[in-house]
């Protein structure tokens, strides 16, 4: 499947992911505000991690090796058998503690421990979040485009309901537990799509682990975790700054500004993560690759730029339209967090090497360094500049990051 094919089809599923986002955002903004908006951007935070740390991190691991062995049965086997496995050594530890520690996470991350009983509820749905992005991931591998297409359209209807459902209901209780919620009832809405494929047996999953594979998929595994762990937490740790230094409503304005970014460019990252990882992965020949990525630039930068464009010149329109009139003090924050989201996307493309070529060092410092120089940044430019800081110190953080990856990539394009 070409790249033009895939971006429409993720245009699809994101438009509808959109358009359910809005309803559900707006329902979010009418009836918790900022503050409660930046209690669930914690609570979103906090799931998205310890889900991936729950899988292993080895998602993207089983994305790329599935593409690889296509038609080789024998090897998919011990992919996805080891794959299964390592999840469930991460999976029943991870739950445990949870339940164990749910007074304490509730205090650090939300203030207050009325809200433990989310925590112990995560516990008992993680087995569905882990399993759901196996599968997923399984799909990728096997270039099933249209039917995660489906998968992810059915999601967001899916969780558009039941946000609204709970939100209206419980209020800020019911928005903490609608991911959890939703993505346990996505998990069988897959399950019932692959189970329906020719090429899917349960026999598949069934034999011993693969020593060679354990190692394959954990070089993935540590460079998924990284991001998976640090990038919630260094979110986490922003909007913690922002709430007690400068208030809970202007951290709730970052994270509706950081809402719309995630919203936006979803066509962008999906894209990148259905067709190009599968596709980098499978590519051995240096000028293919360069082809492949120019071809990149050539088609998702300009779509980048002119959406961040529209949405600059409608931002006004924008947060009165998805949010409520008490979240009009964000508009400062749009010019910044939009170039950033530029420049962000542009690095990307480039970057995405290292997650196809499994360059696991030189992820993972790059990865460490770049997440928490963003958070020091972010402090230093708030202090100065008030919340605008923020976004300020992502554009300049990402321009850092996108030097740093052409000097480090250039010599592997060209020298191979």
């Amino acid at each position: 499947m070409t790249l033009i094919k895939t971006s429409i089809l993720s245009a699809i599923a994101t438009i509808v992911k959109i358009l359910a986002g809005f309803v559900s955002v707006k329902i979010v903004a009418i009836y918790i505000g900022p503050s409660g908006l930046a209690l669930m951007g914690q609570m979103q935070n906090f799931i998205g991690m310890l889900s991936s740390v729950a899988s292993g991190g080895i998602n993207n691991g089983v994305i790329k090796y599935t593409a690889e062995h296509y038609d080789d049965e024998a090897v998919k086997q011990k992919i996805w058998n080891s794959a299964l496995q390592i999840s469930f050594v991460f999976l029943v530890p991870i739950g445990i503690v949870v339940v164990i520690f749910s007074d304490f996470i509730s205090l650090k991350l939300l203030g207050t421990t009325k809200y433990s009983s989310i925590f112990v509820i995560f516990s008992t749905t993680v087995i569905f979040f882990v399993m759901n992005g196996l599968l997923t991931s399984i799909l990728n591998g096997q270039k099933e485009i249209k039917i995660l297409t489906l998968i992810n359209i059915i999601g967001s209807l899916i969780g558009l309901v039941i946000t609204v459902v709970l939100v209206t209901k419980y209020k800020i209780y019911g928005a903490l537990l609608s991911g959890m919620i939703t993505q346990s009832v996505v998990f069988f809405v897959t399950l019932v799509f692959v189970i329906k494929r020719s090429w899917f047996k349960i026999s598949l999953f069934t034999k011993k682990f693969d020593k060679k594979y354990i190692k394959k998929l954990l070089s993935f595994s540590a460079m998924t975790l990284v991001s998976a762990t640090m990038i919630p937490l260094s979110h986490i740790a922003i909007r913690n700054y922002i709430g007690n230094y400068i208030g809970w409503d202007e951290a709730g304005y970052w994270q509706a500004i950081w809402r719309i970014s995630e919203t936006y460019l979803m066509l962008i990252t999906t894209t990148l993560s259905v067709y190009y990882l599968p596709k980098l992965s499978s590519i051995d020949d240096t000028k293919e690759l360069r082809h492949e990525i120019f071809q990149g630039y050539k088609i998702i930068l300009p779509i980048t730029i002119l959406m961040a464009t529209i949405i600059y010149l409608l931002r006004d329109t924008i947060v009165m339209l998805l949010f409520t009139e008490e979240f009009s003090p964000m508009v400062e924050l749009f010019l910044y967090q939009l170039l950033g989201d530029i420049v962000k996307i542009a690095s990307w493309l480039f970057g995405f090497i290292m997650v196809a070529k499994a360059m696991t060092k030189l992820y993972i410092l790059s990865e460490v360094f770049f997440i928490w120089s963003f958070v020091i940044i972010a402090i230093v430019l708030m202090n100065l500049y008030g919340l605008i800081g923020v976004t300020i110190a992502f554009l300049i953080n990402y321009i850092m990051y996108a030097i740093f990856l052409y000097f480090a990539l250039r010599g592997y394009l060209n020298d191979r």
